[in-house]
């Protein structure tokens, strides 16, 4: 009997940052579908290999590395940044479902902010959906002589560059809607994720420069899906 890849799906989201480059791994949210595949032994041992295998190769590959079980109508692939599903979703664009954060801080000045904001999330991405970038892009501006903001975009690196590209795209035409003039938001996909704040989350720019570890109580999450 097949299975619906939509009724099965279940997104787990991480900070999936190239773990060379991460200093913090902050945990963002989950989202899955109401049907469950627990009734179906087959199905749930190849979840389990699956998950084993995942850790095992995400831990020695630079944090990214897929994997597949089964046989038949019980072929189970993931993905470590970090999804599974039993439909091959590897090289495919998914933004049927995300979990968005939002600062419930706001900052003066917000025509100024969302310029700068805008500037650094368009070369973040576009540096993530050049070729060999391994579907990395991260920058900063300065907003004041004070403060600066950090951008950051990525795609798992099963996408084409085209892919990523169109992923991101999608996730940035969010920013409108949710992230208004907070001090941080990140609209995250299973195939791709955006994110600013005015702090280096992510990577030490300098060797002065500590990044910090993300207050969750000053955010707020939305789970959007299609």
């Amino acid at each position: 009997m097949a299975f619906s890849s939509k009724a099965r799906r279940c997104l787990v989201l991480v900070s999936f940052a190239l773990l060379p480059l991460s200093m913090a791994m902050d945990s963002i949210g989950s989202y899955c579908s109401g049907n469950s595949l627990a009734g179906n032994s087959k199905a749930v041992a190849s979840i389990n290999s699956v998950l084993t295998d995942l850790v095992a190769k995400g831990s020695n590959g630079g944090g990214f590395a897929t994997s597949s079980a089964g046989k038949g109508n019980n072929v189970i692939y993931g993905l470590v940044q970090c999804r599974g599903d039993n439909e091959n979703f590897i090289g495919q664009t998914d933004t049927d479902a995300g979990v968005i954060l939002v600062n419930v801080q706001a900052m003066d000045n917000g025509k100024v902010f969302q310029k700068v904001v805008g500037k650094v999330i368009g070369k973040a991405t576009s540096q993530a959906a050049q070729a060999g970038s391994g579907g990395l892009g991260r920058t900063k501006d300065q907003y004041t002589p004070f403060v600066n903001i950090f951008g950051l975009a990525q795609c798992t690196q099963d996408l084409s560059p085209l892919a990523c590209a169109q992923c991101l795209s999608t996730a940035v035409s969010r920013f409108g809607q949710y992230c208004g003039v907070q001090q941080g938001c990140q609209i995250n996909y299973s195939s791709c994720r955006v994110r600013y704040e005015i702090y280096p989350f992510y990577f030490p720019l300098a060797t002065s420069t500590r990044s910090a570890t993300t207050d969750m109580t000053k955010y707020t999450k939305i789970v959007v899906h299609r």
